[in-house]
């Protein structure tokens, strides 16, 4: 069981090894879909790497994945949540789902994402609450918004 999980702000010099477990958590995913590049994988997450909208996950002091969140105006955007595939099926996500999920009713903000439409990811969110939208190629798009009671 889950003792506890941490959620730090990320440096710049996080970058490469977040990129390297973005690389390891999508890999069976995009192997599905028969598009695994490790190189584009790793390329596409520096390229857009922002730390101040970047958060790493550890637990027992031991980096267990991180997210990305977004803050627009209407809506927070989860860019990215990855939990190492050793530390995957353990609560890990569910735990950082939920602190997000804190974060959106704080601020009166639906969460929006993209999963790739093969992914186990799909339904994980889904059972968080998340609702799917639509599908665009080989991506689902999912809304979860505050309850409203």
């Amino acid at each position: 069981m889950i003792t506890s999980v941490d959620i730090i702000p990320a440096t710049k010099d996080d970058a490469s090894m977040l990129a390297d477990i973005r690389v390891e958590a999508m890999r069976p995913s995009l192997e599905a879909l028969n598009r695994f590049d490790p190189a584009r994988a790793r390329q596409r997450f520096l390229s857009g790497f922002a730390e101040q909208d970047t958060f790493v996950i550890c637990c027992q002091n031991e980096v267990i994945g991180f997210y990305v969140l977004r803050d627009y105006v209407d809506h927070l955007y989860l860019d990215h949540l990855y939990i190492k595939n050793k530390f995957q099926g353990k609560g890990f996500g569910r735990k950082v789902i939920e602190h997000i999920q804190n974060i959106a009713l704080n601020a009166e903000k639906a969460i929006k994402l993209i999963a790739l439409r093969k992914s186990p990811a799909n339904d994980f969110y889904i059972s968080a609450g998340f609702i799917f939208e639509r599908t665009e190629g080989v991506d689902n798009y999912y809304i979860w918004q505050m309850s409203k009671a």
